[in-house]
């Protein structure tokens, strides 16, 4: 594995550099080259043996997992938490700083929703790509950030290069009010309200009705004058936790009686059981957003259409990997490998 590859190199190399500053007198004696080997060898079985751990995989239907073991390595793979920062807060911190954002035009549509409201799409239409010449068939990926993400985050732009190289469409999914386009109603957007989510989706359909079609949604996935002739904006800028705003601001927006009712509604611990397409989720469980004991294990046991994928370490949309994880995460990884299984190989699913 290239991390295992990685992390012996490294060793390798520290071990001629500490080598040759004893010969020159750096430490002295070989006392300190001692001490530092010691800990690097401990650090080192520490990290094989605790950290760089094969995912969990948990799935439903045995179709659905040999066509995931068959076509998606990277989840049978034993996952390399980057070696310098491997805990889930520190890698949720660092992924945006560290990974490159590649240069990617996009063709914007505004499209009009039932309310009056405004939705802005980013198309990559991925044309002149010589494996999928024909754009009315071309497959079509509708990619969904996460809370206030737009087309221009680093995870997305991402998924939009994987995708180019296998000659899909991409088409982004800026929810209301973000990605700098005017909020025209009082009314943004929620775990548990797909009405935005479901026009969008005829949509693209409309306009390729024979392309093939996929979602991939990350985390979650506003302007003040409009919010402010119903709510009490700075009240609700008061809150000091994410309950406390969604208790405020978004459970009154979309009409729950109680902050309990919306959380209730927007878990999807209730919806698991009703998927009837197969649905990949990748999670860590040290996400500190969606952490380990809130992962709904049980309800995607009994779903044959639904695999989970649970890394030990890799924080929220973290995962990365490598010792300068710059240009992939293990995400990126798994997302390219699902989404041209699918496209490319999806009714044998059907067939097992």
């Amino acid at each position: 594995m290239l991390g295992i590859i990685s992390l012996q190199g490294l060793t390798r190399d520290l071990s001629l550099y500490l080598e040759n500053q004893v010969r020159v007198g750096l430490f002295g004696s070989g006392v300190g080259l001692s001490l530092v080997l010691g800990f690097g060898a401990a650090y080192a079985c520490y990290y094989l043996s605790v950290i760089a751990k094969k995912p969990q995989l948990v799935i439903g239907g045995e179709a659905f997992c040999c066509f995931l073991k068959q076509h998606c390595p990277a989840l049978t793979e034993t996952y390399y938490p980057t070696l310098w920062c491997w805990e889930g807060r520190v890698q949720t911190l660092l992924r945006p700083f560290i990974t490159v954002k590649p240069l990617v035009h996009y063709n914007n549509e505004l499209i009009k929703t039932a309310d009056g409201g405004q939705i802005s799409l980013d198309w990559f239409n991925n044309d002149g790509n010589a494996i999928y010449p024909d754009a009315s068939v071309r497959p079509t990926i509708l990619l969904l950030p996460g809370l206030t993400g737009t087309s221009r985050e680093s995870y997305i732009l991402h998924m939009v290069t994987h995708s180019e190289g296998l000659g899909y469409r991409c088409v982004v999914f800026n929810n209301r009010g973000v990605a700098g386009e005017d909020l025209l109603t009082p009314r943004t957007y929620c775990a548990a309200n797909t009405e935005d989510l479901e026009t969008v989706i005829q949509h693209v359909h409309n306009m390729y009705p024979d392309a093939p079609l996929m979602a991939a949604g990350v985390s979650m996935g506003g302007h003040r004058a409009i919010l402010e002739k119903q709510f009490d904006i700075a009240n609700i800028m008061k809150a000091k936790s994410i309950r406390e705003f969604d208790r405020r601001f978004t459970s009154v927006m979309f009409g729950y009686p109680t902050i309990d009712h919306y959380y209730k509604d927007a878990s999807p611990c209730h919806r698991v059981k009703s998927i009837e397409i197969p649905v990949l989720c990748l999670n860590a469980v040290d996400d500190v957003f969606s952490p380990g004991h809130a992962i709904p294990v049980e309800c995607a046991k009994q779903n044959p259409n639904v695999a989970l994928v649970l890394t030990s370490y890799g924080g929220h949309i973290g995962f990365l990997e490598g010792i300068w994880p710059r240009q992939q995460t293990y995400m990126d990884r798994v997302f390219k490998q699902f989404v041209q299984a699918i496209f490319e190989h999806g009714n044998e699913i059907y067939n097992m």
